[in-house]
């Protein structure tokens, strides 16, 4: 799989060198028991399945660490990786590769335990209409790295900030007065933006559609009110369902006829990918 990494590289890098900075603080004490001569092969495999996701982040490690480290990449972001599968084979400095080794393995094992939920999501409504999207709902300071780990994991992104999306919810309803006259702000402020309105209910649904929103999530409805959604709305507004989704729910909401499901999960609730570094 080749999947275009389009997180900038300073961001990368200012990433990496704040993770090794509060690693390695002034010196790597133990490192010191290694003779600086010393050269090693090490592999890095992963112990449980997974899709892989965070190579650039692991190379900018090593690359900061100690540039003589050479690094060959046995699998690609986007990849499944089996059980005990060599996620790659660094050379260099043992020394420096024993410094390096828990930052990038924390950056591989978030960033692919992200990618490997998705996975799991994308599998389960494979075959229907729908798009599994995530959220804002990200680890801080780490979000445009998430976002590419979900497009690892065949899902889809949300919008990224606030910058780049109008998503109107209740607070924002209460604030402008109503559905309808948020809805017109929204358009008349930015035209060329599509407007998302987060409705509770069927009286709200009716209001968005009426302001003629171009999405519409549907907060918690559960499954028959999911379906009367979509029979309500007769194409006229993409719809999103919200709350209570997870890996056993999912398939049964995709199967309802809305066009995208967001998840928050996706991002927040994800556990960390089972690595190992072994030199040879």
């Amino acid at each position: 799989m080749t999947l275009k990494n389009t997180v900038p590289a300073d961001l990368i890098s200012s990433q990496v060198k704040l993770a090794l900075e509060e690693d390695i603080g002034q010196h790597d004490l133990t490192a010191d028991l290694i003779p600086l001569a010393t050269l090693a092969t090490a592999t890095i495999l992963n112990r449980e399945p997974a899709t892989l996701c965070g190579q650039a982040w692991a190379n900018e490690v090593f690359k900061q660490v100690d540039p003589s480290i050479t690094i060959e990449w046995h699998f690609n972001d986007g990849d499944a990786l089996p059980t005990d599968s060599i996620i790659c084979t660094l050379t260099g400095p043992a020394r420096t590769l024993l410094t390096g080794e828990r930052t990038a393995m924390n950056f591989l094992q978030t960033l692919s335990a992200t990618s490997t939920l998705c996975q799991r999501y994308a599998q389960a409504v494979r075959g229907i209409n729908v798009q599994v999207l995530d959220t804002r709902k990200t680890i801080p300071g780490f979000r445009l790295a998430q976002k590419y780990a979900v497009r690892c994991g065949d899902c889809y992104n949300h919008r990224i900030g606030l910058y780049d999306g109008i998503l109107i919810k209740e607070n924002h309803i209460n604030a402008a007065g109503s559905v309808s006259a948020a809805i017109d702000l929204a358009h008349q402020l930015h035209p060329s933006i599509p407007v998302e309105v987060e409705v509770e209910n069927f009286t709200e649904m009716e209001q968005a559609l009426a302001g003629k929103a171009d999405i519409i999530l549907l907060d918690n409805f559960d499954i028959p009110a999911l379906i009367k959604a979509v029979k309500l709305n007769q194409g006229q507004a993409k719809l999103e369902a919200s709350g209570n989704v997870n890996l056993d729910t999912v398939s049964a909401i995709a199967e309802t006829g809305v066009d995208r499901i967001s998840v928050g999960g996706l991002t927040k609730d994800i556990k960390a990918i089972d690595l190992s570094m072994r030199f040879i």
